[in-house]
């Protein structure tokens, strides 16, 4: 469990297939703080420690996580969004994030608006995720308020410090990211279909 709120910008130092699955070696701040078989998320997706070796370490990644996110995009000298699982009994600054990717968006539009940003998001409405005014979305790992919530699409307001200490610096119109919807709100929206 998670809370979406960045550690760390980790930067992708190589990446490695080997069969169906994906190697993921990264740079970061806190590796000395990580210990194998410890669960980290990365853009948003929980991935396992394997590997420590310095100031870098790997994560793998199965072919069902690279088919339904962004992580095949990956490329080396790539910046990533870094928590570590959240302490029990620690404050919840952001909200309950489980680090599962439902599916991934496109950004379609930002905008600078006096000294924060709006960025614009369209996903494929079909897999029957929904967003709600002020509800809460997780983008590439950060917990987000929603704005502008529309039947496919929707928009965050991102601070300064927000955009500075995450990789929100570096999306632009078509950039793909990574989205997980508000647990909440997917089981009620599922309770809403089985009674249908």
């Amino acid at each position: 469990m998670f809370t979406g709120i960045i550690e760390d910008i980790g930067n992708i130092q190589q990446l490695e297939k080997e069969d169906q699955n994906l190697h993921i070696t990264v740079s970061s701040n806190i590796t000395s703080e990580l210990k194998i078989d410890q669960s980290v998320a990365h853009n948003g997706i929980c991935l396992t420690v394997v590997k420590i070796d310095g100031k870098n370490y790997t994560v793998t990644a199965i072919d069902e996580t690279i088919k339904k996110t962004n992580i095949s995009n990956l490329q080396v000298g790539d910046s990533v969004n870094l928590e570590r699982a959240m302490k029990l009994g620690a404050r919840l600054d952001g909200h309950m994030v489980q680090g599962h990717v439902d599916q991934t968006a496109e950004c379609t539009h930002v905008e600078e608006a006096s000294g924060s940003w709006v960025f614009t998001f369209k996903y494929d409405e079909t897999l029957n995720n929904i967003t709600i005014e002020k509800g809460s979305i997780t983008i590439n790992g950060v917990s987000l308020t929603v704005v502008n919530s529309k039947k496919n699409s929707f928009s965050v307001a991102i601070i300064p410090y927000t955009f500075k200490h995450t990789n929100f610096n570096t999306f632009k119109v078509g950039t793909i990211v990574n989205l997980e919807f508000d647990v909440i709100g997917k089981y009620v929206s599922k309770l809403f279909d089985l009674n249908k």
